[in-house]
């Protein structure tokens, strides 16, 4: 297992200075396909979230790429997704058990990478020393360093990459920050952003079902591991992996990045300067879990802007959501499908400017699906040289920052702060 960093660790954790993360912002226009020729795809971990990229791909780009290869650790979700290609394509996948050998075959010229958090940084930087052109879903790694490391291999390479924060891809997040360039809620120097859920008290959070056939004999643990500290094969971590210090950062890399990510991404923001966090495990106490399911955690960034963030696994009410709040007005975007503006009140004494302004509401049930499609389709798009990526590695690095700033504050129960010039952060 691993330890939590002491704080004299981290204080001393330095990084090689650069301009790896400002660099990376565009991909390259390039030939992977012809103009009109498919994208040949390999899926790499086929499991849950997976499955639904697939899903995805086919639901919204299905005359641009098709997947031709699929690799996973255990051998249900490789049937699994072979029968539903074939269903959905009429052509069968080739089937690999090691992702390092689909990364070899030469028919392939993009890989859509879902795997657990720890294994992203040695996936994606394999993927593109074999040229190929990489959607690597978030976080983009498993620590800050981890995703430095990425930026630099990336410097010297010519592929497309996609980090999976499809919130940028949604049209209302897209129609918020329009809003906010047009100054419709004026300067904006405070955003609080929550995620709350709820499950009965047979289906813990986290706790995916396991599967019947499950075993050491069609799992690989080995490949699970990676680089993770070595234990005895554990059906558990294996498919809930999510609930693991080896494997996850919990809710700050899992749910958080999406927020902090949406943020930076509808005001314009950096990495931020420093997070201090606070969590705790108070609905789901009675199993092996690590990571917190109750978590709050306070960014500064420069410019004189705030995030307050909150995230409990045991009510629902308010859902998901951020609420963007101007000292003119508030745009809010909740559960990804409605967006409503509020211009300030001012106790009726609002300037004429402000006061002639009205309230909106948008309405658009499942447009998380279709930011999703779009968000594949930008990555295609890219591929084909025919757009930017709209989640760039140094987005994703950004993002990978502000949720691993949040694990490390709340391991070492004190606040953390990143250094942008020198590419450090302590404690």
């Amino acid at each position: 297992m691993n330890q939590t960093p002491q704080p004299g660790e981290v204080s001393r954790r330095k990084f090689l200075g650069s301009s790896a993360a400002a660099a990376l912002a565009a991909p390259f226009a390039v030939n992977a396909a012809g103009a009109n020729d498919k994208i040949n795809v390999g899926m790499i971990g086929v499991g849950i979230r997976g499955s639904l990229l697939l899903e995805r791909l086919y639901g919204g780009s299905q005359d641009t790429a098709t997947v031709t290869a699929v690799c996973d650790a255990y051998t249900g979700n490789l049937a699994k997704a072979c029968a539903r290609i074939e269903t959905l394509s009429g052509n069968a996948p080739k089937r690999y058990a090691d992702y390092r050998e689909l990364l070899h075959d030469k028919s392939i010229d993009a890989v859509i990478v879902a795997t657990p958090e720890h294994l992203h940084c040695t996936m994606l930087i394999d993927a593109l020393e074999a040229g190929k052109h990489v959607y690597i879903e978030k976080p983009l790694a498993h620590t800050i360093e981890e995703g430095e490391k990425i930026l630099h291999a990336a410097e010297k390479s010519k592929q497309v990459v996609q980090v999976g924060m499809q919130n940028r891809s949604n049209s209302l997040y897209t129609k918020a920050k329009e809003m906010v360039a047009a100054g419709m809620i004026g300067e904006v120097h405070y955003t609080r952003a929550f995620w709350y859920r709820n499950s009965l008290d047979n289906a813990p959070a986290w706790r995916y079902a396991i599967p019947a056939d499950a075993s050491e004999q069609n799992t690989n643990w080995t490949a699970f591991l990676g680089s993770a500290p070595k234990r005895p094969f554990s059906k558990p971590r294996f498919f809930q992996w999510r609930l693991y210090w080896d494997y996850s950062g919990g809710i700050a890399t899992d749910l958080l990045v999406h927020q902090t990510d949406i943020a930076q991404f509808v005001l314009g923001k950096p990495a931020p300067l420093s997070c201090v966090a606070s969590g705790a495990i108070l609905r789901w106490t009675e199993d092996d879990r690590e990571v917190p399911d109750t978590f709050s955690a306070i960014y500064e960034y420069p410019g004189a802007f705030h995030v307050n963030y909150s995230c409990y696994f045991g009510n629902d009410h308010y859902g998901y959501g951020e609420q963007f709040m101007g000292n003119e007005g508030t745009i809010e975007v909740l559960n990804r499908q409605n967006l409503n503006f509020y211009p300030e009140k001012l106790g009726g004494k609002a300037p004429e400017r402000v006061a002639a302004r009205k309230e909106l509401s948008i309405a658009l049930p499942g447009n998380d699906t279709k930011a999703v499609e779009a968000h594949i389709r930008n990555f295609f798009e890219a591929v084909r040289g025919r757009e930017k990526v709209i989640a760039p590695l140094d987005a994703g690095q950004r993002a990978n920052i502000s949720g691993h700033l949040a694990t490390l504050s709340f391991r070492l129960n004190q606040k953390v702060f990143w250094d942008e010039t020198t590419r450090q952060y302590t404690a």
